[in-house]
């Protein structure tokens, strides 16, 4: 029995049988292209082929109006039986040549012998040059130069058509120009004239050259299919992988309704028993219908009822988590100060802490505006940044709690812990569900591994940010930022800050002020202000204060303040009117000086919005 070839001998071996497989490759595609007769690819014979068929259907009259015209132009200076006869010829060479290719038009690509098919084409098209090529025989001994000219140009535009049209296929190129060529070359050498001899010459260089440009139109028009036929691999492939993405998709959501229903029954199916066992357990645990002699059945209870507390905590956390990645979890939003809600969360873990000896550090900004948020997912959030944080430090070590803001606007939650740390590798990991690090197994108490990664799924809820900084052996952070736009902005009472002007045009009146029944008095200053640049656009101006009434009294009001207008705001049990009365008289001087309208001044009453 032979050994087992070993690995190292396997690997060696790759290359070779890579190698092989290329040359296998290399030598079938040179046999295609010997069985085919040229160099084009099998799979794109039919479409070149096709492309020549097309060009000569395309062109059905237009080449017989060719030859219908070179030959009246000869029937001016050569025997008009040789005109007909070669015109004849060419029309039945037509004919031979587009009952062809019509024939190969009409065959389907996959009932076409390609090889067949091709053999035809070209002897159609051999005959088809092999008639134009007598037109070297009209006025062949004429002592006229020029006749022999035109015979050059027509046959030079001819070969030009016929490259042109049959460019796709080499050997039909051949085909039809080669028996022009030497038609008209041997023309020219039976004149026995030096001149006509260059001509010749002439006629084979411009052959030649025709057939260098041949084949760069054919090495264009075959890269051109091969690009397509890539295109077209392509875009099948993006279809394929497509449909297999919408399958997968339409299967994943299949798995997610089933996994939504089978958490909503299981839902029911285990709360239910379990507040009977949480219950139960709680009556034999306080002792509630007498007392319990046996105090290990006492041990019992508390054991089953901590079981039972940490049993309906894990499912509500899967609940929690399973409705965040659904999308389906929503806020009740409402405006809270995050601080309030970390000292609340600081009480009730206080003690677990000091169980641990573990040192609470509250660090909490100075005012901080409230923000909008689901109060119940920001304490849970709190709640299990601390949780995890205790837990996971050793005793007698340091947690800290800090909420602040961010220099843009947004506010922060960070918990550091100067615990085991995590690995930088390992970060990724636990922000998933039901994973931990790999020292938190050998340190914490326990877990699911579900306190994260629902931390994480809350924040982005809330359009905020969760960040995880560990360092191992060092200690870990965790930071949480809620956005600006969830921030309240504090409200302030502003006033306009465009003055009264200070020439007045007229006297002022004002309207009555009343005191409301909170005894808050809201007094108001609108007066319009004249608009600059051309047209009447005018503008208003207001000041506003708020105020607990005073005794009425009146004050010059060329250029009121603010306190001013406080000191205005007058009530009594039975309101007075209170009065603006003007400085001074304004003098037509000033009013021609100001070059604005009559501003009135008047105080209104407005009841305050809040004390």
């Amino acid at each position: 029995m032979s050994p087992a070839p070993s690995r190292t001998s396997q690997a060696s071996d790759t290359p070779r049988d890579i190698q092989r497989a290329a040359t296998r490759l290399r030598v079938k595609e040179a046999r295609e292209r010997l069985a085919n007769g040229y160099g084009a690819k099998p799979e794109f014979q039919h479409e070149l082929l096709l492309r020549f068929v097309n060009n000569e259907i395309s062109a059905q009259l237009t080449i017989p109006l060719l030859a219908t015209i070179i030959a009246l132009a000869m029937a001016f200076w050569a025997p008009l039986h040789e005109v007909a006869f070669w015109w004849l010829l060419v029309m039945a060479g037509r004919y031979v040549l587009m009952r062809t290719c019509n024939q190969f038009a009409a065959i389907p690509a996959q009932e076409c012998d390609l090889p067949t098919w091709r053999a035809k084409l070209i002897r159609a098209e051999f005959l088809y040059g092999c008639a134009w090529a007598c037109i070297a025989i009209v006025a062949l001994h004429s002592p006229n130069q020029s006749v022999h000219v035109f015979v050059f140009a027509a046959l030079v535009v001819v070969l030009t058509i016929r490259l042109l049209f049959a460019a796709t296929v080499l050997p039909i190129v051949n085909a039809g120009t080669i028996p022009m060529t030497v038609a008209l070359a041997a023309r020219f050498i039976i004149q026995n004239d030096p001149f006509y001899w260059a001509m010749a010459l002439m006629a084979l260089g411009i052959h030649m050259y025709f057939l260098f440009l041949a084949k760069g139109l054919h090495a264009t028009v075959s890269a051109m299919l091969e690009y397509r036929g890539e295109k077209d691999l392509l875009v099948a492939e993006l279809e394929k992988a497509s449909s297999i993405s919408d399958e997968a998709r339409r299967r994943a959501e299949e798995a997610n309704v089933a996994k939504s229903q089978f958490l909503a029954t299981m839902s029911h199916e285990l709360r239910t028993p379990l507040n009977a066992i949480l219950g139960f357990s709680e009556v034999m645990k306080t002792e509630l219908l007498g007392p319990m002699e046996n105090t290990t059945y006492r041990g019992y209870a508390d054991n089953i009822h901590a079981s039972g507390t940490h049993l309906l905590h894990l499912i509500n956390e899967i609940l929690d988590l399973s409705r965040i990645e659904a999308g389906k979890h929503e806020l009740i939003e409402e405006p809270v100060a995050l601080p309030d809600i970390a000292r609340e969360c600081f009480i009730l873990l206080r003690l677990k802490a000091e169980g641990k000896k573990i040192q609470l550090v509250e660090e909490y900004a100075d005012d901080l505006a409230d923000v909008w948020v689901d109060e119940r997912a920001i304490r849970q959030v709190i709640l299990n940044l601390l949780s995890n944080a205790i837990k996971f430090t050793q005793s007698g070590g340091r947690v800290r709690i800090q909420i602040g803001r961010h220099r843009n606007g947004d506010q922060f939650i960070r918990v550091e812990d100067n615990g085991p740390g995590i690995p930088s590798d390992e970060i990724p990991n636990v922000l998933q569900s039901f994973r931990q690090g790999s020292l938190a197994h050998a340190t914490a108490e326990g877990g699911t591994g579900l306190g994260l990664p629902i931390v994480r799924g809350l924040i982005e809820l809330h359009g905020g940010a969760f960040a995880l900084e560990s360092e191992l052996r060092v200690g870990t952070i965790a930071h949480a930022t809620i956005p600006r736009s969830r921030v309240q902005q504090p409200r302030v009472e502003t006033s306009e800050t465009d003055d009264i002007p200070a020439a007045l045009d007229a006297g002022l009146s004002a309207s009555p002020v009343t005191r409301p029944r909170d005894g808050t008095v809201s007094a108001g200053v609108t007066y319009p202000m004249a608009g600059t640049g051309t047209g009447a656009e005018t503008r208003t101006g207001t000041h506003v204060a708020t105020a607990m009434p005073s005794p009425g009294r009146t004050v010059p009001v060329d250029r009121p303040s603010a306190r001013e207008l406080l000191e205005l705001a007058t009530a009594s049990a039975e309101p007075e009117p209170a009065v603006l009365q003007p400085a001074q008289e304004p003098t037509p001087a000033a009013s021609a000086k100001a070059g604005h309208p009559i501003r009135q001044l008047r105080v209104h009453e407005r009841a305050a919005e809040h004390a």
